[in-house]
């Protein structure tokens, strides 16, 4: 177990708290701790690249632990009717395809190694942002209506995009 894998650990840890304190509108604490988690994964990466401390485990848990934060916060934003309920399914339904293409490609012996693309690495960072911002104008009692719907519509459309670019990779991969 590698620092970095116990940073990620960590994360995980505070995706129910994260959720706990936004159903309890606590928002300063749910905004605190979600910014703590941001800190987290930008640490556990730079430790495991300076130092070495890259693992197998590292790379498969560190994404999880990011979607369990942003899956989860979203839906519960949701459910407290503080974003759009189509908006937290389109995030969910999306990663629930991409993991579900690669338990198929794997069931059928034709497994695919996992690589992010860059527009879907620039969707996560976008989802953070939203997730952030509307935690962050909660937190602070303002509100900011044409960016939060400026950002909803960012996030709505880099996340079918990135569906689509998935489902064509994955299409390609199980006819060759």
């Amino acid at each position: 177990m590698t620092i970095p894998n116990l940073i990620t650990i960590f994360r995980l840890v505070l995706v129910p708290l994260v959720i706990l304190a936004i159903l309890q509108g606590a928002w300063g604490l749910a905004f605190a701790m979600f910014v703590i988690a941001g800190i987290s994964d930008g640490v556990d990466g730079y430790i495991a690249r300076r130092f070495d401390m890259r693992s197998e485990f590292g790379a498969m848990i560190d994404p999880l632990a990011d979607k369990a934060l942003v899956i989860s916060i979203f839906v519960t934003l949701a459910l407290v009717g503080e974003i759009p309920v189509w908006i937290a399914i389109l995030v969910a339904f999306r990663d629930a395809m991409i993991v579900m293409a690669f338990l198929v490609a794997g069931q059928l012996t034709r497994p695919m190694k996992v690589r992010p693309l860059m527009i879907s690495k620039v969707n996560t960072a976008l989802q953070i942002a939203y997730v952030a911002l509307v935690l962050g104008l909660l937190a602070l009692g303002l509100a900011a209506p044409q960016v939060e719907t400026f950002m909803l519509w960012g996030v709505a459309v880099l996340t079918v995009i990135t569906a689509g670019a998935y489902l064509v990779i994955w299409l390609r991969h199980m006819t060759r």
